[in-house]
């Protein structure tokens, strides 16, 4: 059973009627196709009209899609090798960071992402995708193996937020996020960003640093949550809706503002239905900004890194 989200119910009520009409014909011997193709035509123009006015909110609902693609789906599917790498060799291995050595049509990367659960036990044991400090500080004795190594480096981005609970504080979440957006500024090799879901605040930006960033088109990127947003203005959830509005936090926005460098399109309908195509669209654009960042030399990188996200805002004082 799918699940569905309300503005995506009308829609799969007529992909049963037409269900029932073809199954109906077939039990029969009746022809009907001329009904079954307008009615399949009214369900393409009402697909294509639902997901081309779809609200801020609504995009961030698809973000969170139980069904959608999570990194390990992705790694699974545009990797013909992946050796997980483990440990950040000072406290213990953090499950909601994985990351490792993988080959993407003969091209050796190191790639890093958060992983999310599906059921309970894998949603505990990666702690709903939420990193500790030594989440990040396995992320970055990754991303400096690649750089030893030669290797670009990949990021998948999905989380709601580093892990606000004190043992992280107390470990150094702050300093860990913090000494990730330094170094990434300065690694040599190739790094590229991909928001594929949620994209929340410092703990997504811990891996976010980098010479491309990108987003999927159903995906979001802000300092907060809409519902915490909500909280924290309203003293309630029930303005999510109106917070992100405010926040302007999909993918268009964000390229708009320039804070991103480009926008991957997603099968209509959203990533959670066809996992394979938008594996192969991901892969493609992965392949073709390596090739692309890789004419330019280690210092023309940096540079160029480092002019783009110091061109994101303005200190006045």
């Amino acid at each position: 059973m799918r699940t569905l989200l309300e503005f995506e119910k009308p829609i799969a009520e007529l992909e049963a009627k037409l269900e029932d009409m073809k199954k109906l014909a077939e039990d029969n011997n009746v022809d009907v196709s001329d009904a079954v193709r307008n009615l399949s035509s009214a369900i393409d123009s009402l697909r294509a009209e639902t997901f081309q006015n779809l609200t801020r909110w609504q995009r961030v609902q698809l973000s969170r899609h139980p069904e959608r693609p999570y990194t390990l789906d992705y790694i699974e599917r545009i990797c013909t090798e992946f050796h997980e790498l483990h440990g950040d060799r000072t406290v213990r291995d953090d499950p909601a960071v994985v990351g490792g050595i993988a080959n993407i049509e003969g091209v050796s990367v190191m790639i890093i992402g958060q992983q999310k659960g599906r059921k309970t036990k894998e949603r505990q044991h990666r702690n709903f995708g939420m990193p500790n400090p030594e989440g990040y500080r396995k992320a970055l004795r990754l991303m400096k193996l690649a750089e030893k190594f030669g290797l670009p480096i990949v990021t998948l981005i999905d989380t709601p937020g580093a892990f606000p609970g004190l043992e992280a504080e107390e470990r150094g979440q702050g300093e860990a996020i913090a000494r990730n957006l330094k170094e990434m500024m300065t690694l040599r090799v190739p790094v590229i960003c991909i928001i594929i879901g949620e994209g929340a605040s410092g703990g997504a930006l811990g891996i976010a640093i980098g010479d491309r960033v990108l987003m999927l088109e159903n995906s979001w990127y802000s300092v907060i949550s809409p519902e915490n947003c909500s909280t924290i203005l309203w003293r309630t959830w029930e303005f999510k809706e109106q917070a992100a509005e405010a926040l302007k936090l999909t993918a268009v926005d964000m390229k708009q503002n320039g804070l991103i460098d480009g926008i991957i399109a997603e099968p209509q309908g959203g990533a959670h239905l066809k996992w394979d195509e938008m594996s192969e669209t991901l892969k493609k654009t992965i392949i073709k900004e390596i090739t692309e960042l890789e004419k330019l030399t280690p210092q023309e990188r940096i540079s160029e890194r480092i002019d783009k996200f110091c061109s994101m805002g303005v200190v006045v004082e």
